[in-house]
This record gives C-alpha cells, sequence and structure tokens, in this order.
C-alpha cells in the first residue's frame, strides 16, 4: 500500500471515529522561504476546489493552528469569524462548515500539518471530540509519527 492510500484510509477512520461530516489534512509544501499549507486529504468534502486553496502560515484554520503549534475549537463558525470574513477561512466557506476542530500535525517534534474535522451544523464540535482528533492525530497518520518534543 502506498502512503497516499494510507493517508488517505486513516482520515476515513477517523472521520468515523467522530461522525464528522468533513476530516480535512492540510501538509506544508516546499516553497522559497515560506511555509504554505494545502489541503491533501479529504473524507466527505463537497466541493474539489478546496484541494486548490494555498494557506499562509498564520492564515486561516490551518495556517492559524500550524502557526501555533495548538489546537483550535470553534464551536460555532457565526461567533468565530463574521459573514463578510469567511473568505479569510476557506474551508469553511467551500464546505459550509458551521463547527470545527483542529490539531497540529507533529513529524519529529515539528509541526508539518494540521488535521481538521468539521461539521455542517453548529456546536456539534465539542471538547470531547477534538480530544479524540488530537488522541488520533498524536498515534501518527501516514508517515508522520505524531511526536512533540517534550523539553523538561
Amino acid at each position: 500500500m502506498d502512503y497516499t492510500e494510507d493517508y488517505q484510509l486513516q482520515i476515513e477512520k477517523i472521520r468515523e471515529a467522530l461522525s464528522s461530516d468533513i476530516i480535512a489534512l492540510a501538509l506544508v509544501q516546499p516553497a522559497e522561504n515560506l511555509h504554505v499549507l494545502k489541503w491533501q486529504y479529504i473524507s466527505g468534502n463537497i466541493s474539489e476546489r478546496i484541494k486548490k486553496v494555498v494557506l499562509q502560515s498564520g492564515k486561516g484554520i490551518a495556517g492559524g493552528v500550524f502557526k501555533n503549534g495548538k489546537p483550535l475549537l470553534v464551536a460555532d463558525v457565526n461567533e468565530f469569524a463574521a459573514k463578510d470574513d469567511l473568505f479569510n477561512y476557506p474551508i469553511l466557506k467551500l464546505e459550509n462548515l458551521k463547527s470545527v476542530g483542529a490539531t497540529p500535525l507533529w513529524h519529529s517534534g515539528r509541526v508539518v500539518g494540521v488535521l481538521l474535522g468539521g461539521f455542517r451544523e453548529p456546536h456539534l464540535m465539542t471538547q470531547e471530540r477534538l480530544q479524540i482528533l488530537i488522541r488520533m492525530s498524536q498515534s501518527g497518520i501516514g508517515t508522520l509519527d505524531g511526536k512533540e518534543l517534550m523539553w523538561n
């Protein structure tokens, strides 16, 4: 089995475990001195356009989680971003998401991507579901080991 199939199968299992409408995996792309992310593996998407979106570090849901290295819970998108601000969050707009959780993906102590779970109804992403997403990301996905370096 190649890694592409492995990643896709794993995000489908995560989607099933969360009972979410969508699971998306954004990975860092090689770029000249910039960190850019692209949604590469998606399960439950309604638009293929999301795979064409390029995210800058610090921008959008994935860019913010990537830059901060911390999970994000948005129980209700309408309380998180004004309607006219949704263009800054392309996955929310293109996939009509109303509730999301995202966690950084680690490999060898570095953030290399973002795993996002989402629902098309508000308040379905809960702290409990976000914890499941985090636990599943920490067990490694595809070739990523899920290991965050701990400094003691």
